[in-house]
């Protein structure tokens, strides 16, 4: 199980990699709508969100009202990285120790005692973490673009990597 889904992991860290390395540091108050997230919060949202797929993959729970996930500034794409990559690090070498069957094992989400996820921990890992990576990329690469930087190819060409076609 695992070295399928290190395949993906890796790849989908290396398309979000690119797309931080692109992120304009002068850009912290811009949003491409009032209520868009101001690309100051996004990016570094993207840069740590690999810190959260290692606590799904290391904790039975986690309750955001109790935890120690401190916001960091944007500073430049180099920090953004480096974060990024640090994360990243320690989600991979989790996931190579994660047994299969640890993947069925039940993974709570919790706000103030509200529950806001309960499932398996594949669930948790793919929903909460991967694809909520995925998503806040995607909107990361429409403010790239918005902002006149290139858009990285993610599952096909775009405007600016067009990957040899």
């Amino acid at each position: 199980m695992n070295d399928l889904l290190l395949l993906e992991f890796d790849e989908e860290m290396k398309k979000t990699r690119t797309a931080l390395e692109r992120v304009p540091a002068d850009k912290n108050d811009f949003a491409p709508h009032p209520k868009s997230m101001p690309l100051g919060k996004l990016a570094p949202h993207v840069a740590q969100l690999a810190g959260f797929g290692l606590i799904i993959l290391t904790t039975p729970e986690y309750d955001f009202s109790k935890g120690s996930i401190k916001r960091m500034p944007l500073e430049s794409p180099a920090q953004l990285v480096q974060a990024f990559d640090e994360g990243a690090a320690k989600v991979r070498a989790a996931l190579q120790a994660t047994k299969d069957e640890a993947w069925r094992e039940n993974w709570k989400l919790n706000f103030q005692g509200k529950t806001i996820f309960e499932g398996q921990r594949f669930l948790a890992y793919r929903q909460m973490f991967l694809n909520h990576l995925v998503h806040h990329r995607a909107q990361l690469g429409v403010y790239l673009r918005l902002n006149d930087k290139p858009v990285p190819a993610t599952y096909g060409p775009s405007a600016d990597d067009t990957l040899g076609f």
